[in-house]
């Protein structure tokens, strides 16, 4: 059906925004590329990530450059001189810039990358939570960060296990720097938190899964810095009451049904993500702050209880630490958007330096359209509480969340001929739909 002439003329003048806005993203990185070539190519890759191209291997991204070779995407991510860390920190200023909040929850997690062979950097059989199983993968440690406006990347490490950093060959053949030796999972997630940190994002918590809650130095690492967190553990984490130290899961198991209350930790797709709820204190950390031993309880099946220890200011809400618990899920869906849409898990590099070129370029990618997301989404009701502190908050767009089913493109929106005036392909953007 023909569209009429001045909606035409609007998402034409949509089009032309939207591709100004990756130039000015590519603008920001400019100066990291010291030669024009050098910045016209990471304009393309930037391009080819967001573009709606099946995948996103150095072929078909050189393809979509218009290139009849992957030569010049080969170089960009492997011999050009340019510091992946030196964007890495372009990206944290540009998610701070729009979705910068001071209730936002940092949340760290980590994917796999199924690889087949021995030759790409850290790989190795272990498990992976992306596949569920034992695999033959690299992993990758992430920090995301989470607010009422979006949800996406500011930072990202290898994993590194201890077979790669006690193999002088393998290291030389990928490329390991000297200076990199071996480091747990958590050990990963403070270099990132503490770059956070350090370079000013605003946050009021940190959540993550038991990889890192039972890390004992990393929470007390947190509570150093003033950090307030919501990290799992296992049901085996063990406490002190009176004397003796249990498990969590006898003394949770042992709590009257009074000590429980229903509370969301945040809407979903069929809904609020209602559980019960309860909370046991573990020690004063000052006189402001408190530690928790946190339980959330099945509400169709009571028998299957998660727990968390949690760390924050005392008079904080028992539906607040909930809400922040719940935020974890925030980094679940990134991962779900950064590989179906930018091509996170799509490259074909084997070196270190290789690895983190892509991951950072297609997290910037990824924030782009996080914020694109942002800035054409609707507000929340009125009332609509922060996930972080339970206040209630005002004129914010609600967060990018992943995509359901086909995405709908902006070709399909807007029409093929505005694309065309534009003179951009641009990727398909999902509508928003909660998870």
């Amino acid at each position: 059906m023909k569209q009429p002439r001045d909606v035409y003329k609007a998402t034409v003048d949509t089009a032309h925004q939207w591709a100004s806005g990756l130039e000015a993203v590519a603008t920001r990185i400019g100066a990291r590329f010291r030669r024009t070539e050098l910045r016209e190519r990471v304009t393309a890759y930037l391009r080819g990530l967001i573009s709606p191209i099946a995948r996103k291997n150095s072929w078909q991204l050189a393809e979509a450059a218009g290139d009849p070779t992957p030569y010049g995407v080969q170089h960009l991510l492997g011999r050009a001189a340019w510091s992946a860390d030196a964007v890495r920190d372009d990206l944290r200023a540009y998610v701070v810039e729009h979705l910068g909040d001071a209730d936002a929850v940092l949340v760290v997690d980590e994917t796999g990358f199924v690889k087949k062979g021995a030759k790409s950097v850290g790989v190795a059989r272990q498990y992976s939570g992306t596949a569920g199983r034992v695999e033959n993968c690299q992993i990758g440690v992430f920090l995301a960060y989470a607010t009422k406006r979006g949800r996406t990347f500011l930072d990202r490490e290898l994993y590194l296990p201890r077979q790669w950093a006690t193999d002088a060959a393998r290291r030389a053949a990928a490329g390991v720097p000297a200076a990199m030796s071996f480091a747990t999972k958590p050990q990963l997630a403070r270099r990132m938190i503490a770059r956070a940190l350090a370079g000013g994002v605003p946050c009021m918590w940190l959540t993550g899964d038991a990889v890192y809650g039972n890390d004992w130095r990393m929470r007390a690492w947190l509570e150093d810095r003033h950090l307030n967190y919501v990290l799992g553990v296992t049901a085996q984490y063990r406490m002190f009451t009176g004397e003796a130290r249990e498990w969590a899961a006898s003394v949770v198991g042992r709590l009257p049904a009074t000590a429980w209350q229903r509370h969301s930790c945040g809407a979903g797709s069929k809904g609020e993500r209602v559980y019960d709820w309860a909370r046991i204190p573990l020690r004063q950390l000052d006189t402001a702050r408190q530690r928790w031993l946190l339980a959330r309880r099945h509400v169709s099946a009571p028998t299957k209880v998660t727990y968390y220890v949690a760390s924050g200011p005392q008079e904080t809400p028992l539906d607040a630490l909930a809400r922040v618990a719940g935020m974890r899920w925030a980094i679940e869906e990134s991962f779900e958007t950064a590989k179906g849409e930018v091509g996170l898990d799509q490259y074909e590099v084997r070196s270190w330096q290789g690895w983190y070129r892509h991951i950072t370029l297609a997290l910037l990618a990824h924030a782009y359209l996080t914020v694109l997301r942002a800035q054409t989404s609707a507000a929340p009701e009125p009332g609509e509480k922060s996930p972080a502190s339970g206040r209630t908050t005002r004129n914010l767009a609600p967060a990018a969340h992943r995509a359901r089913g086909p995405a709908v493109g902006l070709v399909a929106r807007m029409g093929g001929d505005a694309l065309t005036a534009s003179g951009h392909q641009v990727v398909p953007v999902a509508a928003y739909a909660p998870s």
